[in-house]
């Protein structure tokens, strides 16, 4: 538990008053942005106390709670992701403490998620699936939807096969069918690889078993094919 000290100065937030040191911090140079790095780099490393103490430089300093605050959210869903899934609502959340009782009182919501998420377990694995699929939708820009995923609202469209051979999920055991869902060029490709970190792992055991019940069904689909009639 934090407790205040004699050696404890409670300093007025964004004063720079002559009780306290002024603090150099220009919100358009240099320091910004080598502030801004050092607050996520030590939640990226996992050091709660250097990013409360990066977070108070810039706090103190004057700094757009707001600012740090989407900060807070990208760091949430670029760093931790699936890896503990309760940080993003938690960042959010903190946006809206920010908007909704101001400063100075919204420093320790600020705190509060900023030492959240340093201690979270951590997965580049979101950022990553997002970056790689993000390559293959401009390179494949042109692939056209697998027909078995479109919608048939008109008869047009269902008599030139769209729709055909979709399979609904709810329908199959496990609420899982065999069908593919990536355009035929990148059938195969796995984007999302999670981490064994946090719940990732549980995520990560999940499409593992998904992945293998998908392959059987397959395999016995085509065995039914290639039997003799």
């Amino acid at each position: 538990m934090f407790r205040l000290t004699d050696d404890t100065v409670a300093i007025p937030y964004g004063t720079g008053s002559d009780n306290c040191t002024k603090l150099a911090y220009d919100k358009d140079g240099e320091e910004h942005y080598n502030l801004i790095s050092a607050l996520h780099k030590s939640m990226r490393n996992s050091d709660p106390d250097a990013a409360v103490y990066w977070l108070a430089r810039m706090v103190e300093a004057g700094e757009d709670p707001l600012y740090i605050a989407r900060r807070l959210i990208r760091f949430a869903s670029e760093d931790i992701g699936n890896a503990d899934p309760q940080a993003l609502a938690l960042a959010v959340a903190v946006k809206e403490a920010v908007h909704f009782i101001g400063m100075p009182e919204a420093n320790t919501a600020l705190a509060q998620a900023t030492v959240y998420l340093a201690a979270a377990p951590k997965s580049n694995a979101v950022y990553t699936a997002y970056s790689r699929a993000a390559t293959d939708a401009h390179r494949e820009v042109a692939d056209p939807v697998p027909l078995h995923l479109r919608n048939a609202p008109t008869r047009l469209m269902t008599e030139l096969g769209y729709g055909k051979g979709y399979r609904y999920a709810h329908d199959e055991p496990e609420a899982v069918s065999a069908m593919d869902c990536l355009p035929t060029s990148l059938r195969g490709r796995q984007y999302y690889v999670p981490t064994t970190r946090g719940f990732e792992k549980e995520l990560d055991r999940r499409l593992s078993a998904w992945r293998n019940l998908k392959t059987r069904r397959r395999e016995n689909a085509k065995n039914q094919d290639d039997s003799p009639s």
